[in-house]
């Protein structure tokens, strides 16, 4: 374990517990000057988010190899969800295999520091493989929706998302009071996406009068999506110094990046699942839903940042 954390980390995983717990006191203090209410999703999504937290912080505490283990046990969780959800060919079920095999290898590529391999294996070899070992069992009904729905789930679930963890390889920079390390960037991206959709939420409810997208997201304001964003890029703006090398302006543009890729990632997948006919992805995480309503946001997020601080600073 590296040091435990450093300073930084230490500050800002202790202020998401001090949240959490500062969220159980209010629940618990509803529920008593209301006994007649219930609160238990309201609990539920309290007790959910002290296990994703734990999660998260196995994930940047210990060094790269157990980091990228957890984020790739994600991946595959959240690609098994997506396949539930989906409709797939029951002849399609060998070429599944293969598909999850892509996981660990797309991980393995991220361990291994291989740049050039982990941005091309999905996107290039898996994409012709995949197609092609259909091809190989002779059944065309339903062809290019299967092969373009198998895909769009690895894109997604697995290489959109191997990007948080691929932040675990890149160097130690001394930039900063503390310098900047994997995990600080992780630490940064996961925060403020999270922080960004919970913003969205209050500002939507304090203010929404507009519906951005009515037919995809009912839910979703033109109010709650301005003041989620200008709330993530000051947030990004504050934050910056301390867990990544981006300077005043970079930080309030990479704010405004994932505030904005945040709010698409999610009315995606709310298309996607209005299109399959379902609220949530699943039931995995209590008072959340599926661990794709938790991840949505970030399989926009996550590759958009990555190579935004990749291209200016490594």
């Amino acid at each position: 374990m590296t040091a435990w954390l450093a300073d930084p980390l230490n500050t800002g995983v202790a202020t998401l517990f001090g949240l959490i717990l500062l969220a159980g006191a209010v629940t618990g203090l509803l529920t008593r000057r209301h006994p007649g209410r219930r609160y238990t999703e309201l609990k539920l999504r309290v007790r959910t988010w002290v296990f994703i937290i734990a999660v998260f912080v196995v994930a940047i505490a210990f060094n790269r190899v157990v980091g990228v283990m957890v984020f790739g046990l994600v991946s595959f969780l959240a690609f098994k969800e997506f396949l539930t959800l989906v409709p797939t060919r029951r002849v399609d079920y060998s070429v599944l295999i293969w598909a999850y095999l892509a996981i660990p290898l797309q991980y393995y590529w991220v361990a291994a520091g291989w740049y050039g391999m982990f941005i091309v294996f999905i996107p290039v070899y898996v994409f012709l493989f995949l197609p092609m070992r259909m091809v190989m069992i002779g059944d065309t009904q339903g062809f290019l929706r299967a092969v373009g729905t198998i895909h769009w789930g690895l894109m997604t679930t697995v290489f959109c998302l191997s990007h948080i963890a691929y932040l675990l390889a890149l160097p130690d920079r001394t930039m900063g009071p503390y310098g900047v390390t994997g995990a600080t960037l992780v630490f940064y991206l996961v925060v403020l996406t999270e922080l960004n959709d919970v913003a969205q939420y209050i500002w939507g409810k304090l203010l929404g009068r507009h519906k951005a997208i009515a037919k995809v997201s009912p839910g979703k304001t033109v109010e709650g999506l301005l003041g989620g964003v200008a709330t993530t890029t000051l947030l990004a703006w504050f934050m910056a110094p301390w867990f990544t090398p981006l300077n005043g302006v970079e930080s309030l543009a990479v704010g405004l990046l994932i505030g904005i890729a945040g709010f698409i990632g999610d009315v995606v997948m709310s298309a996607v699942k209005r299109d399959i006919g379902v609220k949530d992805s699943g039931a995995m995480l209590p008072g959340h839903g599926g661990i794709l309503d938790r991840l949505d946001s970030l399989t926009f997020a996550a590759p958009l940042f990555f190579h935004f601080v990749y291209y200016l600073h490594y």
